[in-house]
């Protein structure tokens, strides 16, 4: 274990508690854009019977007269085949965007399908809510917003004993909420949240991962944080959420992507992320992520991949809250094994997901920052050579990379030991010849940490031409100031 010795800085250049002030700014307002939201998405549920395509079931567009003589047989044909088949039959023409205006305009057949969703017939109601679902997908917002008088009977549906309905169900309603806001007006007063708090406890995993699909998009609404999400943080919903992404043999791939996500906007929200820290996420969190860097080293991960950065966010993110040390959240995750496991899943996400890249290395930054025994494993596993590796594959790693290094660095000087000699100065040298005024920046800072607590590594750096690298900065007005202020310190070593 290093133990960081202390020591006076000469006041020559800059101090560390600067470059600290400036480094927390800038982080700051990272954390502030990596807030951003999903794109806004539907889901579609379709499952024709091998029955439909044989019975010659084709979809096409349909006109008035088609749909007005469906609705009639659906409501008043003498066999239980023919009403159903009449809704089948409608249901395919919905696939179209033609037939779906033409629906909404006939006068009453909104009203007419809302009728069989009540119906006693259990494949009438089912049918008539497939047909809903395809209305609830359109494109075109006024179809939607026809199908908001049946959300009283859908929500109602919630708390019944159809699985196959009740998943339907909550596609449809999450299909409504993502872009009506009067459908959410009307949805909130309803129940939505108490009803989604009551199907959370459902045995089904298919409900479930309609559930988790149709509360994040609820979750994403652009006044979630001052509306929404204060209810479902007051509801049992977040302590079954963590309870259905606990790692192990019983964790359900599309269930736990679904609610990983839930939780990820919820802690952007930051309305109240102390609460589940008191309910346990970031050991939940911390446990998941080792799981997933066993399930990514093993070809049969089974769709687990798609977790991997909800989980790195909720993580990154929660671990900027004072509550975190106040809850002695971080002590789970002050152990090698989360180390190792945060570069097993940065070496996955090279070959599989480079995008995603930084998301693991902003995951480190928070787990450095403030957390002297995460730097010492850092070094104690030789993990600073793989981190080099990855400075050429973008600016934006490079930065979060060279950040990184900067929190151990700025540990003191027996951190910096074990920082220089080695591949270091000759990786921030070819940094240094970048024209990338941001990756620029942050290996000066990083330089800087150097010389102040390793005067030996300033004189290396002047003999492998460090002036004449950073004289190609001195006209950057961003740079100007940090260029000069290590060319002092390096001649001052």
């Amino acid at each position: 274990m290093l133990s960081p010795r202390q020591g006076l800085l000469r006041p020559v250049g800059c101090g560390v508690e600067e470059l600290r002030r400036r480094r927390r700014e800038r982080e700051a307002a990272l954390r502030r854009a990596r807030r951003e939201q999903q794109l806004v998405s539907k889901r579609l549920l379709r499952d024709d019977t091998p029955e439909e395509a044989e019975g010659g079931c084709v979809a096409s567009i349909l006109g008035e007269a088609e749909i007005q003589q469906f609705l009639w047989l659906a409501q008043r044909g003498t066999e239980e085949k023919e009403r159903e088949g009449a809704l089948v039959s409608l249901r395919r023409g919905l696939q179209y965007p033609e037939t779906q205006q033409t629906f909404i305009r006939l006068e009453g057949s909104m009203r007419t399908l809302v009728g069989l969703l009540t119906s006693n017939h259990a494949l009438l109601q089912l049918e008539a809510a497939r047909c809903l679902h395809e209305l609830s997908h359109s494109e075109q917002s006024e179809v939607a917003e026809a199908c908001l008088p049946a959300t009283s009977y859908l929500l109602t549906y919630l708390a019944g004993h159809s699985s196959d309905l009740i998943e339907l169900c909550l596609y449809t309603l999450g299909n409504l909420i993502v872009e009506s806001e009067a459908g959410r007006r009307q949805l909130l007063p309803q129940g939505i949240v108490p009803a989604l708090a009551s199907c959370i406890q459902s045995p089904h995993l298919p409900v479930l991962e309609a559930l988790g699909y149709a509360l994040s998009q609820l979750l994403q609404a652009k006044e979630a944080p001052k509306i929404i999400i204060p209810s479902v943080l007051a509801s049992s919903i977040p302590q079954h959420m963590l309870r259905l992404l606990q790692p192990g043999p019983k964790l359900n791939a599309g269930v736990a992507v679904e609610f990983a996500w839930c939780l990820h906007y919820i802690i952007c929200s930051q309305v109240n992320n102390a609460l589940l820290i008191t309910h346990g996420a970031v050991s939940t969190l911390g446990l998941l992520l080792l799981y997933l860097a066993g399930s990514v080293q093993s070809s049969e991960d089974a769709g687990l991949e798609l977790l991997v950065c909800p989980v790195l966010r909720c993580l990154s993110n929660l671990l900027t809250e004072e509550a975190v040390e106040a809850e002695g959240g971080q002590v789970q995750l002050r152990e090698e094994r989360v180390v190792v496991s945060v570069f097993i899943l940065l070496q996955f996400l090279l070959q599989k997901h480079p995008s995603l890249l930084p998301e693991g290395l902003w995951l480190l930054n928070n787990l450095t920052a403030n957390s002297p025994s995460i730097c010492t494993s850092l070094l104690s596993l030789d993990l600073i050579k793989p981190l080099l590796q990855l400075l050429p594959v973008s600016n934006v790693v490079s930065v979060l990379v060279l950040t990184v290094l900067c929190n151990v660095a700025e540990k003191g000087p027996a951190y910096c030991w074990h920082l220089w000699p080695g591949p270091l100065l000759s990786s921030l040298l070819d940094t240094l010849a970048l024209s990338d005024t941001e990756v620029v920046g942050q290996s000066l800072e990083l330089l800087q940490l150097l010389f102040l607590y390793r005067p030996e590594a300033a004189q290396a750096f002047l003999q492998q031409s460090g002036l004449q690298a950073l004289k190609r900065h001195e006209e950057e007005a961003q740079l100007q100031d940090r260029v000069l202020a290590l060319q002092q310190t390096a001649l001052h070593r």
